[in-house]
């Protein structure tokens, strides 16, 4: 996505911000462009073409709801019980619980793929694309279950009790088998793919969008972020808002996402409820037309399976299963039990994809927008799709005139949660690099938080497109490893669920310390 926008400045400062703009696209543009090309290489079905990483992660998650039998629909009892805690004891190793290691994942993948990206791909694939969407967010419910028990699985608790955890640690154990060199390389990639994200793509797009949304509603370039040196001075208080949190480290990250995720789910979840029950005679039909249009999408390219791959490929960047970067905020919950978190992470795909990208898909649908049909008829005659967030904005105004105050609101949550989960997925990686250390982790911090300030002011379209490829190198890399360790993860979840079934589990979550040893020894 092109995040290029226009700032009033002094001339000066004008013109040295943009020769260091363009001098920093001039440069990466001939890398983007290799990069992109080798990890969206595309294949062509039916005469769509769409990128082989997301067929990748489409058979990762069709392979792993058939091997662990469709966990992701007989476990969900398993799941909310886990979550609530029934299962834990205040002695479990560990930094935080359940549920703050799922609200610290669900922090980093909802966000604006589901408001922007659920109105991106109704304008390209039709309301059918919605039925793709909850299929893959279904299917990527048994790709979490996997990686994030692998994440738990082969974590390391420091003296400290911090814990590092995550692909870092499962995917030498999974690669050793090719040699120690092979194996550090496989890894080694992985690593460095998610801090290039971390530090530049999910860091500095949610920055340049939490601004650009923010002067948008406070009068646009006319109003008082329309100044010269506003963006620079929001990236700075943007910046130390969030350095508040992630000096805490996860314990921090935890404790504010556990409570700002419901909130801001809470917030957008009751504006879409808002819309589908202002619109509630017509539900019946906006299902009808998603069924419809998943089976038989008229005027869209590729067919059946041009909208499959479209529904398939934004839940894909959406909710990330797959991609390994919610194992690391998994690996540092509280238990004894590494797929106990497996269960949880489960949750991830379900509220990310198959609830709030659902709940968006009917309101934009119901609602009707003109720009909507007129985005439709823009992609069937062979242009541009819309940008998606005017989509799902305008969608929502025809009922709440004041909605995108209520949008900036969300996208502000959505993002500042994000950057401080990207900021615990960078800093892992820059530990696996480069060693822990207190100095080495406040360097890191630094840089993390100049280009926070940089996402504002800046535009970066060449780097973002850059680590968003880097994002999906992490893809093929991690389910490789995966694949390798499924016999593992079997064998926790089938000993788990029979410890369920006889007691054990129930056992350890009491409090009296003559029966948990008991079960302790049992």
């Amino acid at each position: 996505m092109d995040i290029t926008r226009a700032v009033p400045m002094a001339p000066a400062s004008e013109e040295w911000l943009g020769s260091v703009d363009a001098g920093i696209n001039s440069f990466f543009e001939p890398i983007t462009a290799a990069f992109s090309a080798i990890v969206f290489f595309p294949i062509t079905i039916g005469g769509f073409s769409f990128p082989a990483v997301v067929a990748w992660l489409i058979i990762a998650g069709v392979v792993f709801t058939i091997y662990f039998g469709f966990i992701q629909f007989r476990g969900m009892k398993v799941s909310a019980q886990v979550v609530r805690g029934k299962f834990s004891s205040k002695d479990d190793p560990g930094e935080v619980p359940h549920f703050q290691a799922l609200t610290s994942a669900l922090s980093g993948t909802v966000g604006l793929g589901n408001i922007a990206g659920v109105g991106a791909a109704i304008t390209l694939g039709g309301p059918g694309a919605t039925f793709w969407m909850i299929l893959a967010g279904l299917l990527g419910m048994a790709t979490k279950f996997a990686e994030c028990t692998l994440g738990v699985k082969y974590r390391e608790v420091h003296d400290d009790g911090s814990i590092s955890g995550g692909p870092f640690k499962y995917l030498p154990v999974a690669f050793k088998r090719f040699g120690r060199w092979p194996a550090k390389i496989l890894t080694g990639t992985f690593a460095v793919a998610i801090l290039l994200f971390g530090v530049a793509g999910g860091n500095m797009f949610q920055a340049n969008q939490t601004f650009a949304q923010v002067q948008n509603v406070t009068g646009g370039e006319d109003g008082i972020l329309g100044s010269a040196g506003a963006a620079l001075l929001f990236g700075v208080i943007l910046a130390a808002l969030v350095a508040v949190v992630i000096l805490g480290g996860i314990k921090s990250i935890g404790a504010t996402t556990s409570k700002l995720v419901p909130a801001m789910g809470g917030v957008y979840i009751l504006a879409c409820l808002f819309i589908i029950v202002v619109n509630f005679e017509n539900v019946p039909a906006a299902f009808g037309t998603i069924i419809e249009g998943a089976f038989r999408p008229e005027g869209f390219a590729g067919g059946i399976i041009g909208v499959m791959i479209i529904g398939f490929q934004r839940a894909s960047f959406s909710n990330e299963a797959g991609v390994g970067s919610a194992a690391i905020a998994h690996s540092a919950v509280k238990t004894r039990r590494p797929v106990s978190e497996g269960f949880v992470a489960m949750y991830e795909p379900l509220v990310d994809t198959v609830l709030i990208c659902t709940m968006t898909a009917l309101a934009i649908i119901m609602a009707g927008a003109p720009s909507l049909q007129a985005g439709i008829a823009e992609v069937q005659g062979g242009g541009d799709a819309a940008d998606g967030v005017i989509i799902t904005s305008d969608a929502f105004a025809t009922v709440l005139p004041w909605f995108p105050v209520v949008l900036s609101i969300a996208v502000v949550l959505f993002a500042y949660s994000t950057l401080i989960t990207w900021s615990y997925y960078g800093l892992k990686s820059w530990e696996y690099l480069f060693g822990r250390g207190r100095r080495r982790e406040i360097a890191y911090k630094v840089i993390f938080l100049t280009f926070t300030v940089a996402g504002c002011v800046l535009s970066f379209s060449q780097v973002i497109q850059f680590t968003d490829a880097a994002l999906f190198v992490c893809a093929f890399v991690n389910l490789l490893g995966v694949y390798l360790l499924l016999p593992v993860i079997k064998r926790e979840m089938k000993q788990y669920l029979a410890d369920r079934k006889s007691g054990k589990l129930e056992m350890l979550g009491i409090e009296d310390e003559d029966i948990k040893d008991a079960a302790a020894n049992a």
